[in-house]
């Protein structure tokens, strides 16, 4: 009988404990466009523009100027990560990620080189850096495209 009344006082106690209101956000998050530096390139060092190379592994490396490379999910000024563009026409939009498929091919690591296994035919290869969450800078660092014959 004793435990029952200690019970109900512990319960009574803590309905009668204040609780404070759940914090709400009154000030919405947005993303800002992450910014380039002034002068910036990227670039495709390796195969170069014109060049044929035999079917199989193509290296490719990739070139980047005035900005530095840095991992998706991490969010330094004047940085980003390479994607890698394959035979695509036109440009993906540059106010949202780069999409991520077999033609848009994310370094989202870091990398500054891949090897493709290229079957023959003409490819032609463009890179744009993408900010921390995969969106182009403003203004945009995107590379001469490259074209190559494969044998």
């Amino acid at each position: 009988m004793k435990w029952n009344w200690i019970i109900a006082l512990l319960i009574f106690a803590a309905c009668q404990a204040e609780v404070e209101p759940p914090v709400e956000s009154t000030q919405a998050e947005e993303y800002m466009p992450s910014t380039s530096a002034e002068g910036a390139a990227a670039y495709i060092i390796t195969p170069e523009d014109g060049s044929i190379v035999q079917s199989g592994a193509v290296t490719v490396r990739f070139g980047l100027s005035g900005m530095g490379v840095a991992p998706a999910g991490v969010n330094f000024d004047n940085s980003g990560h390479h994607h890698l563009l394959i035979n695509v026409e036109e440009l993906p939009p540059m106010d949202m990620p780069v999409p991520a498929d077999s033609a848009h091919i994310h370094f989202g690591l870091g990398q500054t080189e891949t090897t493709l296994d290229l079957s023959s035919g003409t490819y032609t290869l463009q890179l744009v850096l993408g900010d921390f969450a995969h969106i182009p800078h403003d203004p945009p660092v995107v590379s001469e495209p490259v074209t190559i014959t494969v044998e």
